[in-house]
């Protein structure tokens, strides 16, 4: 069984994801610690529990989902994995950051690349990747058949959706992604986004103004 805990960091208030199984294996998705108290915040959750962070994923690149990629790779030892065509996002962030006068030192290691339809096996529980561009263009979402929930970065939030005015965005893109790849989900299906409080597939069927 997959556990879920949120921390909310930066200025941009980012939804940073640890996933952890009973083995105590985790996950961290969108590291988007700013500073280091932020850090340390992550570091004693995860050292409290016992934890042992063995992969770094993200769901995408811009800047309040990376601003601690560089941190959480070199303090266990990890390679971020991320969409291929994230990558032109990544190289841009770092420029974002100073843009937004929140400047900071991106990550320029090495990646794993992650595949639609790919599952990521953490022991005995599975995530599967779904492809979901439109905010981004390399967007992706992390779903568990077996416990109905997503981690679904700027895709779909709790009453609306992502941008798409930043660079290589799309709206219509993002529109068929969430009627394609989310909202074909079953309806409790739990969407943890990337901003925001947590929601479910069949609610913003019904409610979600740029849906309905």
């Amino acid at each position: 069984m997959l556990h879920i805990h949120s921390f909310t960091f930066s200025p941009i208030q980012e939804n940073t994801y640890l996933l952890w199984n009973d083995d105590k294996d985790a996950v961290i998705i969108d590291p988007g610690c700013y500073d280091s108290y932020e850090e340390q915040e992550l570091k004693s959750f995860i050292d409290e529990k016992g934890l042992r962070p063995i992969m770094l994923l993200n769901t995408h690149c811009h800047l309040d989902h990376v601003f601690g990629v560089k941190w959480v790779a070199a303090t266990w030892d990890l390679i971020p994995h991320i969409h291929a065509k994230e990558q032109q996002m990544m190289r841009l962030a770092e420029a974002s950051g100073v843009m937004y006068n929140l400047p900071f030192k991106s990550y320029s290691g090495p990646f794993n690349f992650l595949q639609e339809g790919d599952i990521i096996k953490l022991g005995n529980d599975e995530l599967k990747v779904l492809f979901a561009p439109g905010h981004s263009p390399g967007h992706v979402c992390f779903y568990c058949k077996a416990q109905d929930f997503v981690i679904g970065g700027d895709v779909l939030f709790n009453g609306s959706i992502g941008r798409t005015d930043l660079p290589l965005g799309n709206f219509e893109t993002l529109i068929t992604s969430i009627r394609t790849q989310l909202l074909t989900l079953p309806d409790e299906t739990k969407v943890y986004s990337g901003h925001g409080p947590v929601t479910t597939v069949g609610r913003e069927w019904n409610t979600n103004p740029f849906l309905v």
